[in-house]
């Protein structure tokens, strides 16, 4: 809600909404599409972007927190997907952009929930792209797979990411030698 006061008051009134949302809630993604509906007069980009980092090996996780990894990185996703289609029809050409990781591509032994999340979404991302293609919709859905990221994720993997060593040992594992920023994700 600050976010879009701040918006507002830089743009104009009416520039920017805010609504609560649980991404993990069927009822509540009804409502934030109605909302949309209501106050933008529909949508042409999904991004799903919701996500958290789950650490633990296969024989230290619970179920419980399996669980939460799979419901905030891919199934807010799926009931992104599902119940955002109906709007972007109305808006095509359109797109879906679902953001995964490098870690749905490479495992690391202590992210089992998280890279299996990620790599849920990814196969997810190509099912709704397929699916679009076939009913001959206009509808992209692609995903993204950034490497480390200076993000509270970040924060989730390593502990603080103003840890020089763990960002230098970090930045060795990614081609361009450094962590990536922020805006060069949201730019992609």
């Amino acid at each position: 809600t600050r976010a879009a006061a701040a918006i507002d008051r830089e743009l104009g009134a009416g520039s920017a909404f805010a609504i609560r949302h649980d991404v993990t809630s069927e009822d509540d993604w009804q409502a934030a599409l109605a909302f949309a509906q209501d106050r933008l007069g529909g949508l042409s980009v999904l991004v799903n972007n919701a996500g958290i980092v789950t650490m633990g090996t296969v024989e230290e996780l619970d179920l419980a927190s399996w669980r939460q990894a799979m419901a905030v990185n891919a199934e807010s996703a799926f009931l992104g997907c599902k119940h955002t289609l109906p709007l972007l029809r109305s808006s095509q050409p359109a797109a879906i952009v679902n953001m995964s990781s490098i870690s749905a591509l490479v495992a690391s032994h202590n992210l089992t929930a998280y890279n299996a999340s990620k790599a849920a979404l990814w196969m997810l991302t190509k099912s709704v792209a397929l699916h679009c293609a076939r009913q001959g919709w206009n509808i992209r859905c692609n995903s993204v797979h950034p490497t480390f990221v200076r993000t509270p994720l970040l924060d989730g993997i390593v502990g603080s990411h103003e840890d020089e060593a763990v960002v230098g040992k970090l930045a060795r594992q990614v081609p361009l030698g450094r962590i990536g920023e922020v805006a060069a994700v949201a730019a992609a």
